[in-house]
């Protein structure tokens, strides 16, 4: 059916960057029709039955609705090209709509959960016929569909509002069958003392599980527009391109920028030796510019690094210096090192690359290196810049 849909109502490949939004579009749209249907169904069976907690799934699923519209006007705004005012582009706006479903979600539970536990205090024995019961089976299928749907059509278009509608559908599948076994078991045993309050104890039982779950597509929604470090697959594509060329000896300094899906930048710095021709090597990074956005797809802007490569004294200092600072933290690099030679002592100047999670002071770690340093060769003083590893320590 997913892919029937997406070849009536797509023109060419769908995961193809211009037909994103209109994936995005059309989930949207089935999500609006298809929870409408559950909300009749569900509302209905609540109405004939008397369950609140069976209406209570019901508003639940006419709050989905209003997410699907949400999310494709997210779709809509994300698909907006770049302007002078956001020359990145609106990409971000889908998370922005991601994060908005979510909070609605959140909402739903809340209003749920008041009205399940004010039933508590004067509970009744829901009158569940058959009609009621097959409708909640149907509803709990074409919830199923919707999950399989969404997660297929998020993964195509690699959409986080698409995964975490997909996922909030899974959940509804799951509140549905316990509301579903709360009717039968209801209209097996009506006579059960316990009977009357097991409808409002399910109520809030999928109240909660609505807020947890809204909680948590929150939460991942809002790691992307806080700043999320790059995944280790993207740095290692990345490095991998960088370091295939022979004459880039190092990499370093990489910075990834995510302004939305489909709309990366990386920058990075690369070390070459201070003896190469420096034209020839300006067009091969230009090339690797363009290799980075073939291969990932994420623009690309490179520094170039000059590095002393013909010094064995300087070579041997940098070796020994690298083995030694690992005994502070087996994460920390070195880059741009550089040797100032003088009479009665040798300056060594150099970047460290300090992973996010170290506990040490930037104090501290000059301290500490400048010692392991004076234990290699008492005329070595150095000169340290502290650098943050802005990919996650991922290179």
């Amino acid at each position: 059916m997913t892919q029937l849909l997406l070849k009536i109502f797509i023109k060419g490949d769908p995961a193809e960057k211009n037909n994103r939004g209109k994936c995005g579009t059309l989930a949207a749209i089935v999500g609006v029709l298809s929870n409408l249907l559950l909300f009749i169904i569900k509302f209905l069976a609540g109405t004939l039955s008397g369950s609140v907690s069976m209406i209570a799934d019901a508003f639940n699923n006419f709050s989905d609705m209003g997410s699907s519209i949400v999310t494709m006007l997210g779709f809509k705004l994300a698909s907006k090209p770049a302007d002078p005012e956001h020359p990145f582009g609106h990409g971000r706006m889908e998370y922005m709509s991601a994060a908005l479903v979510s909070l609605l979600i959140m909402l739903v539970g809340f209003e749920l959960l008041t009205e399940s536990a004010t039933k508590l205090s004067d509970p009744t024995v829901p009158e569940a016929g058959l009609l009621p019961i097959i409708l909640l089976a149907v509803s709990i299928l074409i919830k199923l569909w919707m999950a399989i749907f969404n997660r297929k059509v998020g993964k195509l278009i690699d959409s986080s509002a698409l995964k975490a509608t997909s996922q909030d559908s899974l959940n509804d599948c799951i509140s549905t069958a316990a509301v579903l076994g709360v009717a039968i078991f209801c209209r097996v045993m009506p006579s059960i003392a316990f009977v009357k309050y097991l409808d409002p104890i399910v109520g809030i039982l999928v109240a909660i599980f609505i807020l947890y779950s809204g909680f948590l597509n929150l939460r991942d929604t809002l790691d992307p527009l806080i700043g999320l470090a790059p995944d280790g697959e993207t740095v290692d594509n990345i490095k991998r391109v960088v370091m295939s060329e022979p004459d880039f000896l190092g990499i370093h300094d990489m910075i990834v920028h995510n302004y939305g899906p489909g709309r990366g930048f990386v920058s990075l710095h690369v070390e070459v030796s201070a003896t190469g021709d420096i034209l020839v090597l300006h067009e091969k990074i230009d090339q690797c510019e363009r290799d980075i956005k073939k291969a990932t797809g994420i623009e690309a802007v490179i520094h170039m690094d000059p590095i002393v490569t013909d010094d064995e004294e300087v070579n041997l200092a940098k070796a020994r210096l690298c083995e030694k600072i690992t005994e502070i933290d087996p994460k920390f690099t070195i880059h741009d090192f550089r040797m100032v030679k003088g009479e009665k002592q040798n300056n060594l100047i150099f970047d460290v690359c300090v992973p996010s999670d170290c506990r040490l002071t930037h104090k501290q770690i000059k301290a500490a290196i400048r010692a392991l340093a004076t234990e290699i060769n008492e005329t070595y003083q150095c000169v340290i810049t502290i650098d943050n590893d802005f990919s996650g320590g991922k290179h």
